[in-house]
Parts: C-alpha cells; structure tokens; sequence
C-alpha cells in the first residue's frame, strides 16, 4: 500500500537490466519501513521476467566471518566459475576457503565477482537482492559495493536494503542511487492496519497507534499484537514513549518472553547462529536437553519458521530475542553451537562461538581466536582477522600478552580501513606491558594512523620519533621507518620544527642495517645526503638506489620488494632519468593490474600519467590513465589526488581548469601546509603561464615551485623558472636559477637534464653562443623521452631566430614546434608558437580534426588495447570492467569511427 513511486523505481531498474543496461538501487529506511517488501517485490517481478535471482542477508552476529555474504550471494553460481580468468578464479577460491594462496585484493575479487555476474547474465538477466545489507561483513560489503560501481552493460541489478542507524559512520555504499520509502500517509495506515487486525478497534486506540506508528509499516502491523482485543476495542491500550523501531522490537521481545522457557531457549540458540542450518540448531538444541517439538510455540507465536532454514520473521525478532537473554543464557546458547560445530570443517564459527561462552578471560580461547584471525588474513579478510584479534585480546588472562594482541589487533584495523579503532586498540595495547620494540612498533603506527587521518606537519616528527626508537631494536625496520619519515616530510611539507632536512640530519646517524644494503637502504641514505649537503652530492647514491630499484628492489639478488616503486618513480623524475622513471612508472602499474591491487593501483595509474604528459602523450596514455585512476578511485573510496589532472590541465593551457584544480587542492589541504600537491600546483601554474606568456605570474609560481622540498618538484620548476625570470625582466633570479639547474644537470648527467640546462644557458645567452645552446639542447633532448620540452626547445629558438631577424630559419623552428604542439595536444605552447609564425609572415595549418576525437577517453583506451590485439576479457581483467561491457563500448566505437571491425581499428590514428 502506498507504495506505487518504490515498486516503478524498482520496476526501472529491472526493466534496463532486461534490456542490458546494468543498474543499482540502495534501499535506504529505519526498520520496518518496507525495504525487505520491496525486495520481495523486486523478486516476484524479476522472477515473471525470467530473471535469475540470487540472494543474501547480512546478519549482526556474522560480521566478523570475512566474505561469509559473498559467499552466500554467489554460492550457487560457483559452477560457471572455470570461465573466469585464472587470476580471478583464484581470488575467489581462497576468499571462500576453497583453495590455499596469497590473501587476493579484495577488489580483485570483487572483479571476479562481477565477470562471474556478467557470465552468468549471458543465460539470463540476474538479479541480486541483499538484504540487511548494514550487517554484512566488511570485506563482502567493500566487494559488493565495487561491483555495483563498475556494472554497466552486464544485464545484471544489484538491490540493497540498509537500515538507518545512528552513528556517524559510513559505508561502503555511500554514493550510489539511493531509494528512499516513504512513511504511509494516513489513509494508507489504517488500510493497512485494519487488513492486518479484523477484530474491533476503537477509533481513538486506531487513532493513536496510526499516529505512533508515524507511517512504519511494519509497527502498525505489530503493535495490535500486544494490546488484548478487548483494550483495543475498548480505547484501553497502554501508552508507550519508545520509537517505532524500538517499540516494535519490544514487542517481540514480550512476545517471545510469553514463550515456554524450552522455546525461549530453543529460539534464542537460533537467534544466536547466523547460518540458519536447522541440522545445526537440532544439535545444539540437543546438547540443551531441548526437544524438537519446543519449537511449536515459537511457529504459532509469528517468530521463526524452521524448515529447511532457520527464518525469523522479522531481523528485529533475532535482535529482539538475543538482547533480552540474559548473559548466562547467550553463554549457554553459543556454548552450544560451539559444540555442535565441527572444528574441523567450520573451526573459525566453533572458535568464535566458544569465545562469546567464556565467563571472564580464557587464554585457549583467545589461542583459538588468533588462529582465526591467521585464517581470516590469508583469505583476504583483515578486517575478519582485526575483530578475531581484537576479542581475543579482550579473553586474554596475561597482561604482556593482551597488550601484544592488542597491537596487532590494532595494526589490523588501521589495514582494514578502520584507524578510530585502531586509536582504541592503541590505548589498550599501551597499558602494556610492552616490551622496547612493542612500544617502539606501537609509536610507529599511531604515527601510521595520524597520517592516514590528517596527514599534516606533526607526521614527519611523529615517524622521527617512531624511527629513533626502533633504532637500537630493529635497524632495518627503522630505517625504513627514516625513509617514511623524509618522503612525508616532502610530501606534507614537514611543519612545526621537523623539516625534512633535520629529519635527513637524524637519520644519518641511523645504524646500518644488517647484510647487503637493500634498496631502501640506499634509497635512503641518497635522500640523506641529498637533504644534508646537496643534490650534487646526493645523486651518485640516489643514482644505486635507483638501480637497486629496477633490478627488484634488494639489489643483491635477494626477494624482490616492489614496494619503493612510487617513490623511485618521485626520485628518477628529481635525477631527471626519464628512462627510469618511465620503467618504474610502468612496472608499478602493471604489478598493480597483476594483483588486482586497487588499494595500489589508482594512485600508481595516476603517477604513470603525470611522467607521460611530459613524454608529450598527453591524450595517448596520460589523460586515458588519469581517467582510469580517477574512476578507480571513486570506486574504491580512495581520496583523490590531483597531479595528473594538475599537469594536464598545465601543459594544455587550460588555465580555468588549472585555477579550480588549484583551488580544490588547497581547499581540501584545510590548512595543513604546502605539502607536495599544492606545490605541484604551482609547477603546473609556471607551466601554464609560460604558455599563455603571462611570465610574471610563471615567474611568482615557478619560485614557489623551485623552492619545494619535494624533490621532483623543484626539479621540473627550475627550467619553468629561468624562462619566466629571462621573459619578465629579472635576470639575476634568471642567473641564480640557471646555476642550480646547471649543477644538478651536471650531476644527473642524463639527456633530459643537459639538454634542460643547455637551453636555459640559450635563454640567458646572446649572439653565436645563444645559438650554440639551443642547438645543444635540441640535440640532447631529441635522446631523451621529453618531447614537449625538446617542441619548446624548437619554440624558444624560433622565437630567438626571429628577434635576431633569422626569418627563414625562425619559420623552420616554428613551424616544427607548432606541429609538435598542436599534435600533443599543448593548445597555449601551440598558440605560442603560432603567433610567432604569424609574425614571421606565415599562416600555421590548423589541426584536423579526426574521428577518434570523438571517443571519450575510456573509449579511446579501449580502442587502443584491442588494437594490440587484446581480447574483450583482457582488456575487461586490465580496466576491472566486464566482457560484455567492453563488448558495449567497442559497438559504441565502431560506430563513432565508422568502422565494422577490430581489425580496422589498426589502421586508425587513435592517439
């Protein structure tokens, strides 16, 4: 009743997924409002259409078993799995304990998830309802919710219903199409109210409970149930001042405590065990000395039904039925279940049932907890294995060894994505006793935690701290804890007194680790001497590191460590080596898309993006792969970052979007410092003002720039901040900058940096020695990747030659750089370098335009890998998108291009 706007909302939904238009509602209410009957409506209508519909639950007492509603969702549809790629069959395989593996990212299973989906849609349309969906266990709700950002063409429609709470907190599904039911109206309620209670009420009793009821379906059904007929009749019910949730469960809470004390048991051992599984509840009833037929009240009462399953009526009745036990009850209900699960096939359920029936701390309890949280960890489910080690801390009899598993309790939240807890566990952990590397290691992830929360200035001294600690105790733990410290400092913009310099002075009296230098080993003691005497002197150390980095990161022939990757990337683009920056760039990436590592992935896909725009790819690869890192990111709720859009936005003059860039950053920054993206920001400000020939606002912006901590950055500013200096008139910061960039050209020694610095001495220079330099600085940067510097390089000599009355020479010079240019899409260096052709007389071809100018840019990526060769599933596994969705977008780019076949697109200029 009352519900005709939900069932079209639903009706939609299921009618574009028929039509191969995948889609997703989030059903959104406080309990009992009509969330579960929408999904019985979406079920009975997907079911006349022919649809498959698959189905679960999360349940309270369940959240802990990691992907236990995955699971329960996608049990039936495991038989289709062998048409998954391997890398996602194994995902899934060890996620739901089938197979034994490196715990997967649990957005590599949620890939595996939706090719599954998609595979099984090519049968029929499916439908997955989720209900309760507030109560599913992390790892399934972060999957889930992945999937429901990615479905686009797949035939398939995901339905969740979430009820309201209270708290603060999000979740998973936050941003997704939201279905609200509204309140019944009057008419309405008591149409309803009189279809679910025939015998006589009173109209003033009507009256008060449509008002108390404030349009909750399911109170105006309930609340007759526990006046007596005559007090309805009579206008004698009793008032009540709880909330309509509240109520209603208090209702059943007096409705089961009427029960026979066998079935209150009975109802309470069900209520108690999230799986359902009537054999298991006769067992458990069982070792109660409760019989079969207890139930009988229970089923006459409305409560539960047991079958086949377990079913309550209402997930209100299962909360209503366990909270009002008494302790000594729930003890007896899960010791129970505890010995009615077999601990061999389901030792994580046994284990945690036997946990919820201790009386005070049990040390074999809490053993068995821990071997849980192992378990869960290797299946990918930290936050499983946080709330396994968070419980047995709390059952542990020995003080030194409940504060050790409140540590790593705690280490496992922060992983988990829960760092407010993590803080708890931290507190918890601290009442000790620890021991010295304890407490050292406990320093280092409250430091952790405060950067993942508010990553400002009192970081960098908070690793400081945490490093100096671990020195006496672990040497390689805190040097790398050192090398944390610095790159926060760079990236933050250190703060308060712990710049990066004096954390690099701290660490140079770090001790050295034990055996062969590792790669992070070298890689920070180049940072040290970089920050502590100069980039002259730090580039040969950086310069080992680098290639300890690229041959795998130990350089010893060890294990390799992968994880230094974003950060050599960062320091090979301050060397000024654009070869290793492009391979680490790459290789992160691709090690990323190995692993289905999207926790990794966006941000690598984004720095892989920004090193391209200066290899002049700003559309083949830069702006596809910022897009792609974008997406992910909104997928996976990581925070956005915005250096690739900020040099995009930079090198193709877009000076609107550069300023909201810009602004956004600093905005988001809320005070914190210039940290390494706000100066970014000022480098793509040098760059786009050099363009537009604003050269005093490139030369305010390339000073800041230059000036930055962070090394890359103040690297690709010096040459921004010699032209603005020579352009605007201030020829000695010109000078000034010019010596820096000269010395650490001379240091790097690589094509990129000598031909930088040969043509800022042009810029400086005059006469046959201006023109010596920017033929040395074509040259150089002609052996490099730098194509947009090498077509400014031709920029400023073509303007040089028709200063100094050159005409034929300037149009050359210009013209390739006007070519240049406008191929890579730098439209202000273009305009530049057309206006200067224009002034030598001669009139610049405009672009054509092409037909893959037509494509968006996933369109474009799409278009480029099936060029290769790739097949639709291998770009699918690439992009973290469906067969059938890459299928949809290649009909839409076969017919932007005018083409009928991958073939063609071979031959198409689709850069």
């Amino acid at each position: 009743m009352g519900r005709r706007a939900e069932r079209e909302a639903v009706d939609h939904l299921l009618a574009g997924a028929r039509d191969g238009r995948s889609g997703v509602l989030v059903v959104r209410g406080e309990a009992g409002i009509g969330k579960s009957a929408l999904l019985e409506h979406a079920r009975d209508a997907a079911g006349r259409a022919g649809f498959r519909v698959e189905r679960a639950a999360g349940a309270e007492s369940e959240t802990q078993f990691a992907f236990a509603g995955l699971h329960q969702l996608c049990g039936l549809l495991m038989d289709r799995v062998d048409a998954l790629p391997a890398p996602q069959q194994a995902a899934l395989g060890v996620a739901f304990g089938l197979r034994d593996g490196d715990a997967p990212d649990r957005f590599l299973v949620g890939l595996a998830v939706l090719t599954l989906l998609a595979e099984v849609a090519e049968d029929a349309p499916v439908l997955c309802l989720l209900d309760d969906a507030q109560w599913l266990d992390r790892a399934s709700a972060e999957v889930l919710a992945f999937v429901a950002r990615r479905v686009v063409a797949e035939r398939v429609a995901l339905v969740f219903a979430l009820r309201d709470t209270d708290g603060p907190g999000t979740d998973p599904f936050t941003g997704l199409p939201v279905l609200r039911p509204a309140a019944l109206g009057v008419t309405e309620a008591r149409a309803l109210l009189a279809a679910g209670w025939p015998a006589p009420v009173d109209a003033g009793v009507r009256d008060r409970i449509v008002g108390e009821a404030r349009g909750n379906p399911l109170a105006l059904l309930e609340l007759p149930r526990a006046a007596e007929g005559a007090r309805l009749a009579g206008g004698f019910e009793r008032p009540d001042v709880l909330g309509v949730p509240r109520r209603v469960e208090e209702e059943f809470r007096l409705r089961s405590a009427s029960l026979p004390a066998a079935t209150q048991l009975l109802v309470l051992v069900a209520a108690a065990d999230p799986t359902g599984e009537t054999a298991l509840l006769r067992r458990a009833a069982g070792h109660l000395g409760v019989d079969d037929d207890a139930a009988a009240p229970a089923e006459a009462a409305g409560l539960v039904e047991i079958d086949a399953r377990v079913r309550f009526r209402h997930p209100l009745v299962r909360s209503a039925v366990y909270r009002a036990a008494t302790p000594t009850d729930r003890r007896r209900a899960h010791a129970a279940l505890a010995a009615a699960t077999d601990p061999r096939s389901d030792p994580d359920r046994r284990a945690w049932h036997r946990a919820r029936a201790v009386l005070g701390t049990d040390e074999e309890a809490a053993a068995e907890l821990e071997l849980s949280a192992g378990r869960a960890r290797a299946r990918g489910g930290v936050a499983a294995a946080a709330a396994f080690l968070q419980h047995a801390a709390e059952l542990t009899p020995d003080p030194a060894r409940r504060a050790a598993r409140a540590l790593e309790a705690a280490d496992a939240q922060h992983e988990a994505g829960a760092s407010a807890e993590a803080l708890e566990l931290l507190a918890v952990a601290a009442d000790g006793p620890l021991d010295a590397l304890s407490l050292a290691r406990l320093e280092l992830l409250r430091a952790r935690i405060a950067l993942h929360l508010s990553p400002g200035g009192e970081v960098p001294g908070m690793l400081l701290d945490a490093a100096k600690a671990l020195a006496p105790l672990d040497a390689a733990l805190s040097r790398e804890t050192y090398l944390h410290a610095i790159d926060a400092a760079s990236v933050t913009g250190g703060g308060h007194d712990r710049s990066v310099r004096e954390i690099a002075a701290a660490a140079r009296a770090a001790p050295p680790a034990p055996g062969r230098p590792r790669a992070a080993d070298l890689l920070l003691d180049g940072l040290v001497t970089t920050f502590t005497r100069g980039f002259a002197a730090g580039a040969p150390g950086l310069r080992r590191a680098l290639e300890a980095i690229r041959n795998g990161g130990r350089g010893d022939g060890g294990r390799a460590d992968h994880r230094w990757l974003l950060l050599g990337m960062r320091t090979a683009t301050a060397l000024y080596d654009d070869e290793t920056a492009d391979v680490l760039a790459a290789r992160n990436v691709r090690l990323a898309r190995e692993a289905g590592a999207l926790s990794t992935l966006p941000a690598a896909l984004i720095a892989r993006s920004a090193a391209l725009v200066l290899t002049g790819r700003l559309a083949q690869g830069a702006a596809d792969l910022d897009a792609e890192g974008a997406a992910l990111m909104r997928a996976t709720g990581a925070e956005p970052t915005r250096y690739a859009q900020l040099a995009l936005a930079g090198w193709r003059g877009r000076e609107a979007d550069t300023a909201e860039l810009t602004a956004a950053g600093a905005e988001d920054a809320g005070g914190r410092g210039a940290g390494a993206e706000a100066t970014f920001a000022q480098y793509a400000l040098a760059v786009l003002h050099n363009g537009l020939g604003d050269y005093p606002s490139a030369l305010q912006a390339a000073a800041r720039a230059s000036a930055s901590d962070d090394p890359p950055t103040s690297s690709l500013a010096l040459p921004e901040l010699v032209e603005a200096a020579v352009r605007a008139g201030a020829p000695e910061r010109a000078a000034a900058a010019l010596e820096e960039l000269t010395s650490r050209a001379a240091a790097s020694g690589t094509p990129w940096a000598l031909g930088l610095a040969a043509r800022s001495r042009a810029l400086t220079s005059t006469g046959p020695e201006a023109d010596g330099h920017y033929r040395e600085a074509i040259d150089r940067l002609g052996e490099s990747r730098m194509a947009t510097h090498l077509a400014r390089t031709h920029l400023v000599y073509g303007e040089w030659l028709r200063r100094e009355g050159s005409r034929q020479a300037a149009r050359d010079q210009l013209r390739t750089a006007h070519e240049q240019l406008t191929a890579m899409g730098a439209e202000a260096f273009g305009e530049r370098a057309a206006r200067e052709l224009r002034a030598t007389g001669e009139h610049p071809r405009k672009r054509t335009e092409r037909p893959s100018d037509a494509l968006t840019a996933q369109e474009r990526q799409i278009a480029r890998l099936v060029a290769t060769g790739a097949t639709s599933q291998e770009v699918a596994a690439q992009l973290f998108l469906s067969p059938r969705t890459i299928e949809t977008h290649l009909r839409n780019i076969f017919r932007k291009l005018g083409i009928t076949s991958r073939r063609r697109l071979r031959d198409l200029p689709l850069d």
